[in-house]
C-alpha cells in the first residue's frame, strides 16, 4: 500500500539526472557560457591594448625616423647611422623593419618587402596609418612570411630644384609579441576568474546539498518504511514547499490508515461474530453424527461438519491476522523465552494430529542432543501460532506416509527454526505468491490460503525473515530466522 508513495519520490530521479544534479547543471551552464564569453572579450580587449601599445611605439619610431630625413638642394639627407640600424635589428624575435620611399612605392632605404599601405586617394599628412600585413625577411628567404604590424606616415617635402612631393615612412614590428602580450593578459585574467568560478561552484554545490537535505531525509524516511507502515511523516526545519508536500502526504496516509483500520475492525468483528455460531454448528453436527444411522444423511452431515470445521479454521486464521497487525497490543507485549522449548512442546501437542493424518512428526534428533537454549524476545502466543501454522501446513499437504521434521538452532546472531517435509513441495515459481493472503500452493487439502501469510506477518513483526527452500530429500523446507535475545544470549 505504501509502494505508490515510494514510486512518487523515486520519480525525482526517474528518466535522467537527479534533482540535485539538474539544479547544479542549470547553475553551472550559464557560468560556463559567461566564462567563455568573458575569455573571448578579455582576449579582444587584451589584443586592443597590445595593439595600442605597439601602435604608440611604431608611431614614435616613424616620427623619429622621419626626423632623420632632411631635404637638401639636390635631394634628401638621411642621417641614419649604421649603429642605429643594428640596434633596431638586434633582437631576432622582435625585429623592427623600416622603409623610406619617395614618391610612395619607390624604395630609398630599409626593407624592400614591407607591405604597402591600403591605397588612399588623398592621404593625410603627418598622421600615421596602422595596418596588419605579412612579410618575409627578403625575397629569397625560405622562411614563410610573418605577420607584422605596420605604421605608415606620409610626409610632404620640397627642394629648390623640385616641386612639393610625398614621402612615405614605414616602420613595422612583428605581431608575435603582440599576440604573446594578449595571451599573457588573457591568462592573467582568466586564472583568477577560473579559481573564483571553481570556488563559486563548490559553494553552489554545498548550497544545493543543504537545500535538498530535507528532501533526502523525506525520501530516506519513506524508503526505510515497511509497506504497511502508514504512520505520519515527520519533517522538521524543512522549507515551506516541502512541509506542504509532507502535509499532503500525511493527509493521504491518514486516509489510508483510517480505511485500513476500518477494514481490520470489520474483519475482527465479523470473525468474532462468526466464531460462536460456527462452534455451535460443529457441536451440533458432531452430536447428529453420533446418533445418525441413515448412511445418506450421515454423508450429508459429514460434509456440513467439514464445511463448518473449515469455516472455523478460517475465522481463527483471520483473528490471528488481526492480532498480528502492528497496531495490535499483542505485538507489543513481548518476553524472553526459549524457542527450542516452544518448538518441543508444540511438536508434542501436534503428534496426535499427525498420527491421524498418517504423518511421522518429530524433532531432529541430532539437534536435540544439543541442550543449549535458543533465546528470543517475542510474543510467545503469536510465535506459537506461527510455528503451529508451519507444522499444520506440513501435516495437511505432505500426504500420508510422509515425514515432517522440526529443527531449532543458533546460527550466528540469529535463532533459526525449520519445518521440513518430504511431500510434493511447492514449485519454485510459486513460492513468493504463497505468502500472499488466500493464495494456496496446491488444490489438495482443506486449507484456506492464510497459513503462510500469517507466518510472514508474525515473523516480520518480530524483525525476522521467512523463506521457502527445497528439502534435503525433496519436499519443502520452511526456514524462519529471528534475532537472538541479546540479554539472554550474553
Amino acid at each position: 500500500m505504501f509502494s505508490p508513495l515510494k514510486r512518487l519520490l523515486r520519480g525525482l530521479n526517474a528518466g535522467g539526472l537527479s534533482l540535485q544534479r539538474q539544479l547544479l547543471l542549470w547553475l553551472l551552464l550559464p557560468q560556463l557560457v559567461l566564462w567563455i564569453a568573458g575569455g573571448f572579450a578579455t582576449y579582444r580587449l587584451a589584443a586592443g591594448y597590445a595593439n595600442r601599445a605597439i601602435d604608440d611605439s611604431l608611431s614614435q619610431a616613424t616620427r623619429a625616423l622621419a626626423r632623420q630625413i632632411k631635404p637638401m638642394e639636390n635631394g634628401l639627407l638621411i642621417d641614419f647611422p649604421r649603429a642605429a640600424q643594428d640596434v633596431l635589428e638586434a633582437d631576432p624575435d622582435d625585429r623592427i623593419y623600416y622603409m623610406v620611399s619617395t614618391p610612395p612605392g619607390q624604395f630609398i632605404l630599409g626593407s624592400r618587402t614591407l607591405p604597402q599601405p591600403p591605397a588612399l586617394q588623398e592621404p593625410r599628412l603627418n598622421v600615421p596609418y596602422f595596418y596588419d600585413g605579412r612579410m618575409a625577411d627578403d625575397a629569397s628567404s625560405p622562411r614563410p612570411a610573418q605577420p607584422v604590424r605596420v605604421a605608415a606616415l606620409y610626409l610632404s617635402y620640397a627642394t629648390e630644384d623640385s616641386p612639393r612631393q610625398l614621402m612615405l615612412v614605414q616602420v613595422a614590428r612583428s605581431s608575435a609579441n603582440r599576440e604573446e602580450l594578449a595571451r599573457s593578459i588573457l591568462v592573467d585574467t582568466l586564472l583568477p576568474l577560473s579559481a573564483l568560478i571553481v570556488l563559486m561552484t563548490m559553494i553552489v554545490w554545498a548550497g544545493i546539498r543543504a537545500g535538498l537535505a530535507p528532501l533526502a531525509r523525506l525520501r530516506g524516511e519513506v524508503e526505510s518504511r515497511a509497506p504497511t507502515d502508514l504512520a505520519p511523516l515527520h519533517i522538521e526545519q524543512a522549507p515551506r514547499e516541502l512541509q506542504s508536500l509532507a502535509r499532503a502526504l500525511n493527509e493521504l496516509l491518514g486516509a489510508a490508515r483510517r480505511n485500513v483500520a476500518a477494514q481490520k475492525r470489520f474483519i475482527g468483528d465479523a470473525a468474532h461474530q462468526l466464531r460462536t455460531p460456527l462452534a455451535g454448528l460443529k457441536s451440533q453436527t458432531e452430536l447428529a453424527l453420533q446418533g445418525c444411522a441413515d448412511a445418506e444423511l450421515r454423508s450429508r452431515l459429514e460434509r456440513v461438519h467439514q464445511s463448518a470445521t473449515r469455516s472455523a479454521h478460517l475465522v481463527n486464521q483471520l483473528l490471528t491476522l488481526a492480532r498480528a497487525e502492528p497496531e495490535s497490543a499483542l505485538v507489543q507485549d513481548r518476553s524472553a523465552f526459549d524457542l527450542r522449548q516452544l518448538a518441543r512442546e508444540l511438536t508434542a501437542e501436534l503428534v496426535p494430529r499427525a498420527l491421524r493424518a498418517g504423518v511421522d512428526l518429530g524433532l531432529d534428533p541430532a539437534l536435540e542432543e544439543d541442550g543449549d537454549a535458543v533465546p528470543v524476545r517475542a510474543n510467545a502466543l503469536l510465535l506459537r501460532e506461527a510455528l503451529s501454522n508451519l507444522i499444520d501446513n506440513a501435516i495437511r499437504y505432505a500426504g500420508r506416509g510422509s515425514e515432517v521434521t522440526v529443527r531449532v538452532r543458533r546460527e550466528g546472531g540469529q535463532a533459526v527454526a525449520e519445518v521440513e517435509d518430504n511431500g510434493p513441495g511447492i514449485p519454485a515459481a510459486e513460492r513468493e505468491r504463497v505468502f500472499e493472503r488466500f493464495v494456496r500452493g496446491t488444490t489438495t487439502g482443506d486449507g484456506c490460503g492464510l497459513g503462510l501469510a500469517i507466518v510472514k506477518e508474525i515473523i516480520e513483526r518480530h524483525a525476522g525473515q521467512v523463506e521457502l527452500a527445497d528439502g534435503a530429500v525433496g519436499g519443502l523446507r520452511v526456514v524462519v530466522r529471528l534475532p537472538l535475545d541479546a540479554g539472554a544470549a550474553a
